[in-house]
């Protein structure tokens, strides 16, 4: 979902997804649930030179970083080694020699050297968008109050809190909070009470709830509430 831009007197309008009909009016085919993507009040962007652009934290890539360069250095060793042997009149290595019969007796279009020729291209991709992607998926960024400092609020986390705060509503059994970067998707049971004035409530207090985790662009809310199963 694009995020859209904010102004002090910005409102987030999403539209309403699916409303069923109250199970408990007469004649009402409904399912026994509710759902919307509520409305709330977005928290304003700050102005430019307020603490600057909250972007997403990249991922430092210790792991990656580090085993492609034990590979990298151990093959040049190999190499490096084999060439000044050879340079000194003595024999190439093993391995040297049966991987250029090998390939000598192997063409281009044989199917063990295209598999080999994919895999090492899927893996130059990967490493590439190792590369170029920020990673840590994980860390939701906040907004920066201070160009000096830079906060990231973990994604469980946040889902923990907006559990917590769709726990306090009169009539919720259980809830199940998914936690995106750009959207919040609710679920939760109500064992009493009507359903639509439930979720409107869970509306109004995780509206609440994302504003005050002061997130750089806060997500949209999608709200479902239904019936726990009825046992036998």
């Amino acid at each position: 979902m694009s995020q859209p831009h904010e102004d002090d007197n910005s409102t987030r309008r999403l539209p309403v997804i699916e409303q069923s009909p109250d199970p408990a009016a007469p004649g009402s085919p409904g399912l026994d649930q509710s759902a919307s993507a509520a409305d709330y009040d977005a928290v304003p962007a700050l102005a430019e030179g307020e603490g600057g652009k909250a972007g997403r934290f990249w991922s430092v890539r210790r792991v990656p970083a580090g085993l492609l360069a034990l590979v990298v250095l151990a093959t040049a060793g190999l190499f490096l080694y084999d060439i000044a042997a050879v340079r000194a009149h003595r024999p190439a290595m093993r391995w040297r020699v049966r991987l250029a019969d090998w390939l000598a007796g192997h063409p281009v279009d044989d199917v063990a050297v295209l598999a080999g020729a994919g895999a090492v291209a899927l893996l130059g991709v990967w490493l590439i968008v190792l590369a170029v992607t920020p990673g840590l998926r994980g860390i939701l960024p906040m907004r920066r109050e201070s160009a000096a400092v830079r906060a990231g609020l973990d994604r469980a986390a946040a889902a923990l809190v907006l559990r917590d705060r769709a726990m306090e509503v009169a009539g919720i059994q259980s809830v199940r909070v998914r936690m995106g970067r750009s959207r919040v998707v609710v679920r939760a049971l109500s064992h009493f009470r009507e359903l639509d004035d439930v979720r409107a409530d869970l509306d109004a207090a995780l509206g609440a709830g994302i504003r005050e985790l002061g997130l750089a662009g806060p997500p949209g809310l999608a709200v479902h509430v239904s019936r726990p199963a009825r046992k036998g």
